[in-house]
């Protein structure tokens, strides 16, 4: 009767694992990416339709995105969005690309248009997942003016 495993059957059972954990690690990670992106998606979709409720609502808009929307301000307090007044514009960083999606909204006499921008994603690959997956057939959205019909 034996009592233990032999040093040749352990040796096989850490070869195992270690293939197992080269294959199973980088899905993984690959897992939790996926999750940031629709996320990050869904944040910033999020903050398009508040500035679309703010506008409709006030029937104006601010120059500062992060006034309409409580979701854009957050993504500016954890420093992923950046708000330039100025343009009316928020810009998301993505990776290593730092204009990889921005809202703006162009201002005219009697209209403002909500506007979705890709950056180039420069090979960045969250960045090109995240611009997949947010729907740009949406904009420029028209949100107040003489074109919009109530």
């Amino acid at each position: 009767m034996r009592q233990a495993f032999t040093m040749i059957e352990l040796i096989f059972i850490i070869v195992i694992m270690g293939i197992l954990a080269t294959v199973a690690i980088p899905k993984l990670a690959a897992s939790r990416d996926d999750a940031k992106v629709v996320a990050l998606a869904q944040q910033i979709m999020t903050g398009a339709s508040d500035i679309t409720s703010y506008a409709i609502s006030q029937a104006r808009t601010e120059d500062n995105l992060s006034k309409m929307s409580n979701t854009l301000a957050s993504l500016e307090r954890r420093g992923i969005m950046t708000i330039d007044v100025a343009n009316k514009r928020g810009v998301v960083k993505v990776g290593s690309v730092n204009d990889c999606v921005a809202l703006k909204i162009s201002t005219d006499d009697n209209n403002d248009t909500l506007i979705l921008q890709f950056g180039q994603p420069n090979g960045d690959l969250m960045c090109q997942q995240l611009q997949k997956t947010i729907p740009a057939e949406a904009y420029p959205m028209v949100l107040r003016g003489t074109v919009v019909i109530y």
